[in-house]
C-alpha cells in the first residue's frame, strides 16, 4: 500500500522533487484559487509589467469556483475545474515561481515542459467529491477580483486536502503511464 505523503505550503524545489507521479498527498497550509477569468487578468498584469495582487512564489493554485458557503462554513462545495483551460496562462505563472497546481484532467506539453523547467507539480483532486474536499478547507478569504464572484481569487487555509500527484517535476504523467496497464 502506498504511503500518503503530507506536504505543507509554501512549496520549494526540495519539497517538489520528493513528490512522484502516483503519490497520494495531503496538503496543509495556504493555497490560492483561480480559474480562467482570474488567470487572464493575472497574465494581463504580467504583460503590462505590473505587480500581481498575490505573491505566487512557492504557492499552489487550485482550479476551483466554489459554491457559496452555508452559514458557519468557510465555503461551499469546492470541486476541481478542468485544468486545460488554464494551460495558456500556466507557463507564465510557473516562470514567476508558482510551484503547484490542483485540478482535474490532462495538461498540454507546453505546461509539462514549463513544470520540468521550473520544478513544479500538478496535483489531481477528485471530481465529484466537492463536498468532501470542502471539509479540508478551514478558512477562506477573497484576496483579488471580488467582482468575479465564485471565480475571484480566494486564499484558503487547508488541512489534509486530498490529492494525487498526476505530473511530477520530471514530467512523469499518470495519464500516460497508467492507461496502457489496463488495456487488453
Amino acid at each position: 500500500m502506498t504511503q500518503v505523503k503530507k506536504i505543507t505550503t509554501p512549496l520549494d524545489d526540495n519539497k517538489v522533487k520528493q513528490l512522484k507521479a502516483g503519490d497520494s498527498v495531503l496538503v496543509t497550509g495556504y493555497i490560492y484559487t483561480g480559474r480562467d477569468a482570474a488567470h487572464k487578468r493575472l497574465i494581463e498584469l504580467i504583460e503590462q509589467g505590473k505587480e500581481l495582487p498575490i505573491d505566487i512564489q512557492g504557492q499552489v493554485i487550485y482550479y476551483v469556483g466554489p459554491a457559496p458557503a452555508k452559514p458557519g462554513y468557510p465555503c461551499g462545495s469546492a470541486g476541481p475545474t478542468t485544468s486545460y483551460r488554464m494551460d495558456p496562462y500556466a507557463p507564465s505563472l510557473l516562470d514567476r515561481g508558482l510551484k503547484g497546481m490542483i485540478g482535474k484532467g490532462s495538461r498540454s506539453q507546453e505546461v509539462i515542459e514549463s513544470m520540468k523547467k521550473n520544478k513544479a507539480v500538478y496535483l489531481g483532486a477528485v471530481g465529484g467529491a466537492a463536498a468532501l474536499i470542502a471539509r479540508s478547507i478551514k478558512k477562506s478569504e477573497v484576496v483579488a477580483y471580488d467582482d468575479l464572484g465564485a471565480e475571484a481569487i480566494h486564499r484558503y487555509y487547508v488541512e489534509d486536502f486530498p490529492a494525487i500527484v498526476i505530473i511530477d517535476c520530471e514530467g512523469n504523467n499518470l495519464y500516460e503511464t497508467e492507461p496502457p496497464k489496463y488495456k487488453k
